[in-house]
């Protein structure tokens, strides 16, 4: 840990003075040897921090959403130069290329957070053993070391001794429940963040080996989070659990503004502005309006739950616009589309049938039962009088059968000298 340490010293003064600023602050309310001024000032840390990462995070949800997209094709090339990993790795990288996308954009935010992590875990390791750091001096040294949350010092860890602890001036028992407690809390606020990912803001219509590569780590990260969270001090399981509800936040405003287009979130949001619509007839909103925007200019390469949006303007008589308004058009009957459009005529001709058709057709069964009945009569006396005749030629007939070896019809008893 020494060497990584000193890997990331450059930054620990930074990180040392960013705390000594905040607990100035919170001090003068809480008191300057107060746990909740410590905790605080590195809550605050956090937060400095992932809102200059902002623009990462907007550039990691891109990278995430192309990479989606292009799972398809990135499977195809998979495929078709499966024995010829250079030309693989080559159609990778210019697929890469024109589309612009980058596949370790969806890594940043974790690789610009790792030097403040390193560097406040060597900050806080440094006031467990005593010793100055940065911009912390002698007087803030011991000041943090008299600060406790919940009864665990800032600097104490679940797998610390019972000596070191009571050196902290604090007891094993609640330092290893109040850690316990915050991993469990950074495990399950990294596996409800991956949860909402998958179930909420993933295209269902795509199926690629990518959504099954995140499903496996919604279960794989909350467990490194348990295993490694045992060696970080408390200090540290505040700044990672305090970077852990902010990411579940920040994503749940993502999903609720920005959906990935065909998700589940998709179709909430656009149900969502078409009620606000129908409400006050327009589309109120900058987001709102670059949404409707872009629905329009997909044309017929919209997806099922755009057309069902587009579907629903026209119900309530309004057309959308290029620039993301709405104005008054044609409504739509409710509940026709356009497949029940083609049922229309089905239904009228239905219609005359049961307005026109009632007595026409019972008239006309009577004439078809009359014709029925006579020609019955005729084929009857017909019978009748061929009686005579038919006997002849079923007699005839059967002989003919007898001759040709058929054996039906009455036989001659054979000759008895010849049985």
């Amino acid at each position: 840990m020494d060497t990584i340490a000193s890997l990331f010293s450059f930054i620990t003064t930074p990180v040392s003075w960013i705390i000594v600023q905040f607990h100035k602050v919170y001090g003068a309310i809480f008191g300057d040897d107060s746990g909740w001024a410590w905790g605080l000032s590195i809550v605050s840390l956090v937060v400095l921090i992932r809102i200059c990462l902002i623009p990462l995070f907007v550039k990691q949800i891109k990278s995430t959403r192309n990479m989606q997209v292009l799972q398809p094709k990135m499977k195809a090339i998979q495929e078709r130069y499966k024995n010829d990993k250079q030309r693989q790795s080559e159609e990778m990288m210019k697929l890469y290329k024109e589309t612009g996308t980058n596949p370790l954009s969806s890594c940043l935010p974790i690789l610009a957070q790792s030097p403040f992590f390193f560097a406040l875990y060597h900050v806080l390791s440094s006031i467990a053993s005593g010793k100055k750091i940065g911009a912390i001096d002698q007087q803030l040294l011991d000041s943090a070391r008299e600060a406790h949350i919940f009864g665990a010092p800032l600097a104490a860890k679940f797998m610390d001794s019972a000596a070191k602890v009571e050196s902290l001036n604090a007891s094993l028992t609640d330092v290893r429940i109040v850690t316990a407690l915050m991993i469990v809390l950074m495990s399950a606020s990294q596996f409800f963040t991956q949860r909402q990912l998958m179930t909420k803001n993933v295209d269902l219509t795509v199926k690629t080996p990518y959504m099954q590569q995140q499903k496996m780590l919604m279960y794989i990260f909350p467990v490194i989070f348990a295993v490694m969270g045992v060696n970080f001090p408390v200090g540290v399981l505040v700044y990672w659990l305090t970077t852990n509800v902010w990411t579940m936040g920040q994503q749940m405003y993502v999903i609720n503004q920005n959906p990935t287009p065909g998700s589940k979130a998709q179709d909430a949001y656009l149900q969502r502005v078409l009620k606000r619509v129908d409400s006050s007839g327009q589309v109120r909103g900058r987001t709102q309006r670059r949404t409707v925007k872009a629905i329009v200019a997909k044309g017929p390469d919209r997806n099922d739950i755009e057309r069902k949006f587009i579907t629903g303007l026209s119900k309530l008589g309004l057309v959308a616009q290029e620039d993301g308004t709405v104005k008054k058009g044609e409504a739509l009957p409710e509940g026709e589309g356009s497949a029940q459009k083609r049922q229309q005529p089905k239904r009228q001709t239905k219609a005359k049938r049961q307005t026109t058709g009632h007595t026409p057709a019972s008239s006309s069964a009577k004439d078809e039962s009359a014709a029925d009945s006579k020609t019955s009569l005729e084929k009857q006396d017909a019978s009748q009088d061929d009686k005579p005749t038919s006997a002849g030629k079923s007699a005839s007939g059967s002989s003919r059968q007898a001759k040709s070896g058929q054996r039906k019809g009455p036989q001659r008893p054979k000759h008895p000298s010849k049985k």
